[in-house]
């Protein structure tokens, strides 16, 4: 393997590892939210026409898991490797800022897909949600991974100790996600706090993943591509230049 790839390899080993915690606890997370509003909203919340309750929360309970757990990846590996002492290792290699993003967000972006793969097909036991539009789950997918992968750098690059992690993790990334039309459609939120929803990229991951589902969906999927492509580009550049310069690695 050249560097990059052992890189990544050491990344995606990593979670494979201690899969209970990284794999099978999101899956199962991800399946009580699943039992408990499914069941107890089913009769009485009807959002897409004909489309069950329980079917509408699959695809956003998977691309939350999917989000969630493209963002641990990456932010806890290099905070992890930050108090450890070890991080600065890597600089002593030849990798470039790229051969250190492309590994640390393409592991992420693994975890993140086995993951939300996990809780569809879980999730399938349930309900079985159509998938009208292949093309469009797949790219959502793969913005929203590489979207956190390429924050979780950023978290995890800024991040001196655990606890700066968990408040980053907690006051962000957490209520951003559920506040993303997983559980409703924002057409059922008063007309302020639709408007405050079109101003989380989260919202547009999740009703552009749900789209690819049910052809259906709160906004323009193409809209939800400009602005989670737009949010990936800059995002990424951000973690790129943070490499680039070692920052807070080199202390």
């Amino acid at each position: 393997m050249t560097g990059w790839q052992m890189l990544f390899y050491k990344e995606v080993l990593r979670f494979v590892r201690v899969a209970a915690q990284t794999i099978t606890g999101p899956i199962l997370t991800a399946m009580l939210y699943l039992l408990i509003f499914g069941q107890a909203l089913e009769l009485h919340v009807k959002v897409y026409g004909d489309v069950s309750y329980t079917a509408f929360l699959v695809p956003g309970l998977a691309m939350m898991s999917l989000l969630q757990n493209a963002f641990a990846n990456s932010s806890s590996s290099l905070i992890a490797s930050k108090v450890m002492g070890n991080l600065v290792f890597l600089l002593l290699t030849p990798l470039s800022a790229w051969h250190w993003f492309v590994a640390y967000v393409g592991a992420a972006i693994v975890r993140g897909l086995v993951v939300g793969l996990g809780v569809l097909l879980v999730s399938l036991i349930f309900a079985v949600p159509p998938l009208a539009q292949p093309v469009w789950v797949l790219t959502f997918a793969m913005l929203g991974a590489t979207l956190m992968g390429a924050l979780g750098v950023v978290a995890g690059l800024w991040s001196e100790k655990f606890d700066q992690m968990a408040a980053f993790q907690n006051f962000i990334v957490m209520p951003m996600t559920f506040l993303s039309g997983v559980f409703y459609s924002i057409h059922s939120l008063p007309a302020f706090w639709q408007t405050v929803s079109h101003f989380n990229p989260f919202f547009y991951m999740i009703d552009g993943f749900r789209y690819g589902f049910f052809a259906i969906s709160d906004v323009s999927p193409w809209l939800s591509l400009a602005v989670v492509g737009s949010a990936t580009l800059v995002v990424s550049a951000c973690a790129l230049h943070l490499l680039r310069i070692g920052y807070k690695i080199r202390s």
